[in-house]
């Protein structure tokens, strides 16, 4: 079995350990809603990346829930303004 012929001075060692270490992390703002995010990542506030929406947020889920209930109430109230007054169902 291969054995090192010399000691690995301290000086080649850390120079080979170098490059190790932790590197912070880089972040950027979003081109849309200027939040931190990560490079090469997509927004998770606003779901912008590179000028283009490429997932639906729950924000956005949420609104559409609203509009959809927004409609939905004013169908029924048309309905029910539409019924005699005797009957209810």
């Amino acid at each position: 079995m291969p054995v090192p012929k010399r000691k690995t001075s301290k000086s080649r060692r850390d120079k080979r350990q170098s490059c190790k270490f932790i590197r912070p992390k880089a972040f950027t703002a979003c081109g849309n809603c200027n939040e931190p995010v990560g490079t090469h990542q997509m927004c998770r506030g606003c779901g912008f990346y590179k000028g283009r929406k490429i997932v639906v947020t729950r924000q956005d889920r949420l609104v559409a829930r609203g509009e959809k209930k927004a409609v939905l109430n004013a169908k029924n109230n048309q309905q029910q303004d539409q019924q005699p007054e005797g009957r209810s169902e």
